[in-house]
């Protein structure tokens, strides 16, 4: 009994870190910037098939839920990621489930060239000049890297980055200990005023 116990407080514990770790991402390096024009970047992720997989599938729904937390009427939807074992890239798979499955009719962006974090974001950049604000949509460790590396490379559209929904609470609630583990490991090269607001 006392070690069933005992497993049942660990386990509570860990969905409870991985809760509170991915909350405490999806927070960071945002600011509260405003105005009437807003980009959403939905970054891809690995996608071997010739349509869009569950990860992929989960980044369109909070790209696009993201839209209307402000209601924003000049907001534009970038998706971005290059080629895929398939043919396509994941910019496009992930606009096609937009458009033909959640039907979305808003305007969208591609960014079919890049294939790391690092690219996604170089390769936006052009897209961004002219927004207000800027939200950037995945699981948020990888979120918050993306906007790391935007801090890096354009510090001026960094002051527009605000929050998106890509965080709700109880939701993937079974895996965000081991996306935070993965998080952890992955946000490690994050410069030491990045990784204060990071851990």
């Amino acid at each position: 009994m006392r070690r069933r116990t005992g497993l049942a407080i660990a386990g509570v514990a860990t969905l409870a870190w991985g809760e509170w770790l991915n909350w405490r991402w999806s927070r960071a390096l945002v600011g509260s910037s405003g105005g009437a024009s807003a980009a959403v970047v939905v970054l891809g992720y690995r996608n071997p098939q010739a349509t869009a997989n569950l990860i992929n599938r989960w980044r369109v729904r909070a790209g696009i839920r993201s839209i209307a937390v402000d209601g924003a009427h000049g907001t534009c939807v970038i998706f971005s990621g290059g080629a895929t074992s398939s043919g396509a890239t994941e910019a496009h798979l992930m606009a096609d489930y937009a458009k033909s499955v959640l039907e979305f009719d808003g305007t969208v962006l591609l960014e079919d060239q890049s294939v790391t974090t690092w690219e996604n974001i170089t390769n936006v950049i052009p897209l961004l000049e002219d927004v207000d604000y800027i939200k950037v949509v995945s699981q948020p460790a990888h979120a918050l890297k993306a906007r790391a590396y935007l801090r890096r490379q354009r510090p001026d559209l960094a002051e527009r980055l605000v929050r998106a929904d890509d965080y709700r609470p109880g939701e993937w609630m079974v895996v965000k200990p081991l996306s935070a583990l993965y998080g952890l490991w992955t946000l490690r090269g994050l410069k030491a005023d990045e990784r204060k607001v990071s851990l």
